[in-house]
């Protein structure tokens, strides 16, 4: 096992724990506290759901993805000029944007959960599911280089 075998290994399982705790919250937890709990409850449980997601996204799940992205990157010799390429460049320049737009929808859910505003944090943890599999999706068509 090399270092490179590591680091991508964090990045990989960084990018599982994000996008299962997705998945989690919105096929497990959430239809069981609508069956289960009252208004009250439910929302008791789900704003104290979303901080601790929030929390462990701000302080594990981004630094490790930044962090080990910047250095797979440096390590396969990419470059900005690199990222306009066919190919592997192209790729991972959309995996980037959608990325960092997955990043601004989950940031902006959690605004709008904590302000009340249902509709607009429904659409934007919709949005962020959606693109977080876009980016596993670029993720595995990035060529073998």
């Amino acid at each position: 096992m090399t270092w490179w075998a590591v680091v991508r290994f964090l990045h990989v399982l960084a990018a599982a724990l994000w996008v299962g705790g997705q998945l989690t919250v919105s096929l497990v937890v959430l239809p069981s506290a609508r069956r289960l709990l009252d208004d009250q409850r439910r929302a008791q449980l789900l704003t104290a759901v979303g901080r601790r997601f929030g929390l462990i996204t701000v302080a594990v799940f981004l630094p490790v993805q930044l962090a080990t992205g910047v250095a797979i990157a440096r390590h396969k010799g990419v470059t900005w000029a690199s990222l306009a390429e066919p190919g592997y460049g192209r790729i991972l320049a959309a995996k980037l944007v959608l990325f960092c737009a997955v990043m601004v929808a989950a940031a902006l859910h959690g605004w709008a959960s904590g302000s009340g505003r249902r509709g607009p944090a429904r659409a934007l943890a919709v949005s962020s599911l959606i693109g977080s599999m876009g980016v596993v999706l670029l993720a595995t068509a990035l060529p073998v280089t």
